[in-house]
């Protein structure tokens, strides 16, 4: 599965971090973003959603609404299957863009779904 990660660091303590570790792990391809991190752990770190040029089945949200709601349109436009609300990441406007748009949205932590098998 493609799995995007909005707000990926490359901060071992971060949970975006441990993420995009065990998407890897698991064996996701793993596509995060960021704007100021080029690298994490050898994977190429995407300034923008719309650098990615492959499609994608989930978004995987990091960052706060204050940060989303910029992202909105990018995010839409990209018309991932699913979009992934991490704790404090909720946003209610990309959450209804999305559902509009026939995008499923979870809140839900997405470390707990991996460990878990429900991903």
């Amino acid at each position: 599965m493609k799995v995007v990660v909005i707000g990926a660091s490359n901060k071992p303590h971060r949970y975006s971090y441990q993420a995009v570790m065990l998407l890897k792990e698991k064996g996701h391809e793993v596509y995060p973003v960021h704007r100021r991190v080029k690298e994490i752990e050898g994977i190429r770190v995407y300034p923008a959603i719309n650098d990615i040029d492959d499609f994608v089945d989930t978004v995987t949200m990091y960052v706060g609404a204050g940060v989303s709601d910029e992202l909105i349109e990018d995010i839409i436009a990209k018309n991932p299957r699913r979009i992934i609300f991490n704790p404090g990441a909720e946003n209610f406007h990309l959450e209804q863009k999305a559902r509009e748009q026939g995008i499923i949205t979870v809140n839900a932590c997405t470390l707990v779904m991996l460990k878990t098998g429900q991903f």
